[in-house]
């Protein structure tokens, strides 16, 4: 055996090990390891760096923009309120639908996209015909997972094995080439889904009455005890404030004071005024402020500040809602915001809000508020203009906006454009069933006519591109590339044929479905798609038979992350909002994982003869 392949394998375990403790983060880890494998003479360095051209990279990229622009124009978004019109009241139904439109639209865009969207439209249509969103929440991540399976653009793993087989001397796959196999895995998994949604819930709850679609703002405020410790105050003429901006002030550090909102005396009436930083407070404004700390410390306030208090209104929030408005938004995995309070954030400065309310596994968490470390699927209440709020929806990285008040305008910002980006798209698609172009031009054209038919703009593109995934890929890359010089993959395919006893090219399958979804569990299904495509290759080429059965197994299983709420990000999406436990994807996803198992066994060597 070749020594360095020790030193491969070594360095892959390293890797994993980062991966399973999320630290650091998966691409640093990546590009480490593309670094460690140039200087330890493994790779050269146009190996190393073969991945920033590799096509795979591009189309990948390129899908993040255009699903992007399917929700800058309101596709996605209407997709829901054709939902909500077809669900009616019928729980069934409901579930079928859901996870139709969610695989529907997950074939072409990001399923943790999908994900985000419909998290609150499902949540509002469980409320409102009263079933438990535990019945609803893990379909709709089961959906999004099988939404990968349908076409060759559903997830990257999908991706990622096409380009093996390029770089193999084969041809790809076709557009559909995955969808036969991928819609018997939808019809099995919502056939599945209603048998088992029994499993899925939890123990009675009291009746609640029935609300419309979207909560108000008031709601919001009442669910966040923002109502108990709001108060409107007034600067006197002789207030130390005056004068000076909300930066300089540092009222929130100082008193727990948080500045919502100005109202400011004009020719014409009074107007609201955002809280920026570098907003100069004058003699005559009246403040909205959420206090964080105690009638004492507010008295406080109020004397050294010299403001004196005026009437508050339940319904003043809903005078408000022109100018701004309340969010409810999640602390998704690997969100930036994790570890850090409040304070240090700087969320006015940086991002225009400000955060109102923070509530921790359903508990409103009011002492200590600023200084309070967030966690993993921490919901806050954030207050802004709606243009803030919107542009939280292009930093799903950080934030998952979870539920958006009934006063907010529900139009998108282009949303006019919606039938030119289905134009756009079906070119797109038409471009890459045609084969006239290869599927990464025809991705670009379609990128390209989203700009020029001002679906969404520069900006907005670069932000959806989830950057992260891509160098996560590019650094992995060169692993494969490794395991063949060092002989690494002959090592892992004689390892495989030998627990399976080369039997049976199915039973082989099998065995490389199995190792592919345990992979899977441990590191993202992108990396593993990254690792295993090789091996099935490898496999194929031993047994002497058709590769493409042993890819798609691979792009399968890899899809198959349904065991674990850590398995994807999507399933840790839903842990909270679906209140379930890590017990719960084990009891449902494992049985499923060997169903989606025996349809790869069984029918992929039909639709790909070995």
């Amino acid at each position: 055996m070749n020594p360095e392949i020790f030193w491969v394998f070594g360095l892959l375990a390293l890797c994993v090990g980062c991966f399973v403790a999320n630290r650091p983060r998966t691409d640093v880890v990546a590009l480490c390891a593309l670094l460690a494998l140039v200087l330890g003479g493994t790779v050269s360095v146009s190996e190393a760096l073969a991945g920033f051209s590799e096509p795979s990279v591009i189309l990948i990229a390129a899908f993040f923009v255009i699903g992007e622009g399917l929700v800058r124009t309101g596709v996605a978004f209407r997709v829901g309120d054709w939902l909500v019109a077809r669900a009616g009241s019928n729980e069934a139904r409901l579930l079928v639908l859901l996870m139709l439109a969610v695989a529907l639209l997950g074939s072409v865009m990001s399923s943790t996209g999908v994900v985000a969207i419909f998290i609150p439209v499902a949540l509002s249509i469980a409320a409102r015909i009263g079933a438990q969103p535990r019945r609803l929440m893990m379909p709709l991540a089961f959906a999004a997972l099988m939404s990968g399976m349908l076409t060759l653009v559903g997830t990257p793993p999908n991706m990622v094995v096409n380009a093996e087989l390029h770089r193999a001397g084969h041809a790809g796959f076709g557009f559909f080439d995955f969808t036969p196999a991928g819609l018997v895995v939808l019809a099995l998994g919502v056939g599945y889904m209603l048998l088992v949604r029994g499993w899925l819930s939890g123990p009675a709850q009291a009746e609640t009455p029935v609300r419309s679609r979207r909560r108000r703002l008031r709601e919001l405020a009442e669910d966040y005890q923002l109502l108990h410790r709001a108060r409107r105050m007034m600067v006197a003429t002789h207030s130390p404030m005056i004068g000076h901006t909300l930066g300089e002030l540092q009222l929130r550090a100082r008193y727990g004071a948080n500045i919502v909102a100005i109202e400011r005396s004009r020719q014409f009436g009074r107007v609201m005024l955002t809280t920026a930083a570098n907003r100069e407070i004058l003699a005559g404004d009246v403040i909205l402020i959420d206090f964080a700390r105690g009638e004492e410390d507010i008295a406080r306030f109020a004397n050294e500040m010299c403001l004196q208090d005026r009437a508050f209104r339940d319904d003043y929030f809903a005078d408000l809602s022109r100018e701004l408005g309340l969010a409810e938004v999640l602390v998704p995995p690997g969100s930036g915001l994790i570890g850090k309070s409040i304070l240090e954030l700087r969320m006015r400065s940086q991002r225009g809000i400000n955060v109102m309310g923070l509530r921790r596994n359903g508990q409103s968490l009011a002492d200590n508020l600023l200084h309070e470390k967030l966690k993993m699927g921490d919901t806050l209440l954030i207050a802004g203009t709606w243009k803030s709020i919107r542009l939280l929806h292009a930093q799903a990285h950080d934030f998952l906006v979870l539920t958006l008040p009934a006063e907010m305008d529900e139009a998108a910002p282009a949303a006019r454009r919606a039938p030119h980006a289905l134009i756009c798209l079906a070119v797109t698609v038409a471009l890459m069933i045609s084969g006239v172009v290869p599927n990464v031009i025809a991705a670009l054209i379609g990128c390209v006519l989203m700009g020029a038919m001002r679906c969404i703009d520069m900006d907005s593109a670069y932000r959806s591109i989830h950057w992260q995934s891509l160098i996560l890929i590019v650094g992995m890359l060169p692993f494969a590339t490794a395991l063949q010089k060092t002989g690494g993959i002959d090592y892992l395919v004689g390892g495989v044929l030998a627990l399976t006893g080369e039997g049976s090219p199915r039973g082989v399958m099998a065995a490389l479905f199995v190792l592919t979804a345990v992979v899977g569990l441990f590191i993202s299904n992108t990396a593993t798609a990254v690792l295993m495509a090789p091996i099935g290759l490898g496999l194929a080429a031993q047994l002497g038979v058709s590769p493409y059965p042993f890819a798609m197994t691979v792009a399968l299983a890899a899809s198959a992350a349904f065991m674990t709420p850590v398995s994807s990000p999507v399933n840790t999406l839903v842990l909270g909002p679906g209140d379930y436990r890590f017990g719960d994807f084990v009891r449902i996803g494992v049985p499923f994982t060997v169903v989606v198992m025996l349809v790869c066994v069984g029918l992929l060597p039909v639709l790909f003869p070995f």
